[in-house]
Formats: C-alpha cells, sequence, structure tokens
C-alpha cells in the first residue's frame, strides 16, 4: 500500500472524541445507564478515551467493555482457521442500559451488523447506539453510525488506517492506496 495523506493527527483524533463525547451525553440526557463497548481491537481504545471524556465532562464514571465480534462475523469461512477468537469482556449487565458501540471505522456495515448480534447475546439493552471514530461510506447494510467523529469520503481502493499508541507506536488516521495487484 502506498501512503496518501494523513486524515487526523494525535490532536485532531482527541478533539473528535470530545465532541463525539459530548454528543452522547447531549443524546441521552447525561451519562445514566451509559454503557460503551469497544469492537476489538482499536475500538476499545478510542471507547475508554470516550469514557475519560465523559467522566472529565460530567463527572461520572462510564463502564467499558471489549466486544469480540469474530463469531458473528458473515465472512469467518472466508476467514478460515486463521481467525482468532478473542474474549468479550463485559463485567457489567447491559439489561436495560444505553449501549454504545464503538468502532474505529464504519465502512460496509458487517462489523456494526455483526456487534449487534454479540451485543445480544449479552442481555437485552435498553438502547444501542454505534459511534465510529471514521466513516468512509460504502454502506452494504443499512446501518449507520449515531456518532461520527470525521466523514472521509473514499474509494474502494483505498485504506483507512487508525492507529492508536497501544497497539501502534503512534495515534493517527492515515489514508493508503491499494496496490493495483492488491484485492
Amino acid at each position: 500500500m502506498k501512503f496518501k495523506a494523513q486524515l487526523m493527527t494525535s490532536d485532531e483524533m482527541e478533539r473528535a472524541l470530545k465532541r463525539m463525547a459530548h454528543q452522547i451525553l447531549e443524546r441521552n440526557d447525561g451519562a445514566m445507564d451509559v454503557v460503551l463497548l469497544g469492537i476489538r481491537r482499536r475500538g476499545v481504545p478510542l471507547a475508554e478515551k470516550l469514557a475519560e471524556n465523559i467522566r472529565l465532562i460530567e463527572g461520572a464514571e462510564v463502564p467499558v467493555g471489549e466486544l469480540d465480534i469474530t463469531l458473528y462475523r458473515d465472512d469467518l469461512s472466508e476467514l478460515g482457521i486463521s481467525a482468532t477468537v478473542n474474549e468479550t469482556r463485559v463485567d457489567f449487565p447491559i439489561e436495560g442500559k444505553i449501549v454504545v458501540l464503538v468502532d474505529d471505522v464504519i465502512y460496509t456495515g458487517r462489523t456494526a451488523r455483526a456487534a449487534l448480534d454479540a451485543c445480544s447475546e449479552l442481555g437485552r439493552a435498553a438502547r444501542i447506539q454505534l459511534a465510529a471514530l471514521i466513516d468512509r461510506g460504502h454502506r452494504e447494510l443499512p446501518i449507520r453510525a449515531d456518532y461520527v467523529g470525521k466523514n472521509v469520503p473514499t474509494s474502494k481502493d483505498e485504506v483507512i488506517s487508525v492507529m492508536v499508541d497501544r497497539f501502534d507506536g503512534q495515534t493517527c488516521v492515515n489514508l493508503y492506496q491499494k496496490d493495483s495487484k492488491e484485492e
């Protein structure tokens, strides 16, 4: 892949996540009954940052869980034996709660659909909302994010990479062009 552009710096990501935290609080009349479920992998540190921002804004602690959607993917047979199932870590009930699913990028909507299925296994939430740092379009399912950090129209031969310090040693969002021989 060939680097095309940096879409967001660390500071820009921070501002977007602060804005999204405010939007979550406004839409839900505060933090009461709000829980965040980060979709593995990069959705987890983003959910943690949203929770930190909510704590700073509202003074409320919002529980954060980690949702593994591997078994709920509709392309699992295409992934073959290389698919790694990780642990879902949700140490609090979601029954009757406002669940905000957090992901780094929303693209086709299939990850969000898998997250909805995984979430339903945990209990019956009062409401489920979706937060994505980047919305790049190209939906294949009728799913949209309730909270978006940045809309980035892309072509299908481009790749958006959200990088977070915990996994990548840096925090930013980059755009890459697939090589002509890549699918």
